[in-house]
Order: structure tokens, then sequence, then C-alpha cells
């Protein structure tokens, strides 16, 4: 798999590495992005923008690893779900409904698909999806 496919495209598999290498690059870009926006060396806007330009590459990503999962890039879904529970006011509720709704169903959520995308390998061989997934190659030989 090529560089650009492995950010760019939703078709295919991703193995485990590549997407624990992904997570850390998104993680370092994003907290560099803020960084440099926190200490005002960067416009807090143009930080969110580059986040926001980082959104196709994840959920490429995401896609290709849920496939190796042999699930449907549908599943990715649950990131947004999760992510809206987080950000949504739940404080119109009562008892400990706040806390359960806005936290811990989205903890869940988001711990149950960094164990299964993370640690469990992908389908063995081929499965509706493509074949077995290939490493991403980072560098390319000059003469290729």
């Amino acid at each position: 798999m090529t560089l650009q496919q492995w950010c760019f495209s939703y078709r295919g598999r991703l193995g485990r590495r590549d997407f624990w290498i992904w997570q850390a690059v998104w993680l370092l870009t994003t907290t560099l992005l803020f960084v440099l926006a926190g200490n005002d060396w960067l416009d807090t806007q143009m930080a969110a923008f580059g986040v926001v330009c980082l959104l196709w590459p994840a959920s490429a990503v995401l896609v290709k690893r849920l496939h190796d999962r042999n699930r449907r890039g549908y599943w990715g879904f649950l990131l947004i779900a999760a992510w809206l529970l987080v950000a949504g006011n739940w404080s119109m509720l009562e008892g400990i409904l706040p806390w359960l709704v806005g936290r811990a169903i989205p903890f869940v959520i988001l711990a149950g698909l960094l164990l299964d995308l993370g640690v469990f390998r992908g389908t063995p061989g081929d499965n509706r999806f493509g074949a077995a997934a290939l490493p991403v190659r980072y560098w390319q030989a000059a003469h290729q």
C-alpha cells in the first residue's frame, strides 16, 4: 500500500502497525498545532483548520482498519456518536444520567473501538473487503 492509499483511500485493509503509526502521527500533529496556537505562534482558527484537514486521512485509516477486522466502515460513525455525547449539554438530566450519557457511554464506545482496532488481529487471509493487509511503504526507492 502506498502512502497516498494509506491516507486518502477507503478501499482495502490496514494492519495494526500502520493503524498505530497513524494514531501517533495524528496525536503529534494535533498537539503541535494547538501548542503553536497556545503560544500565539499560530492563529487558533488555523490550528482548527489543520485538524479539520486531518479528518479525511483519519477516517480513511479508520475505515480500512475496520475492513481488516471484517467490519463495515459505517462502524466509524460510533466515533461521531461518542463525540456528540461528550459535547452535549446533559445538565438538564437529573442524578447520575448526565455523567452516564455524557461521560461513561462515550468512554465505553471509545475504549471498545480502540481495543477492537488497536489490539486484535485482522481477519486472516482474504475477507469481503479484499486480500490481507499489506504494510504501508512509507519510503520508496528512487528507481521505482
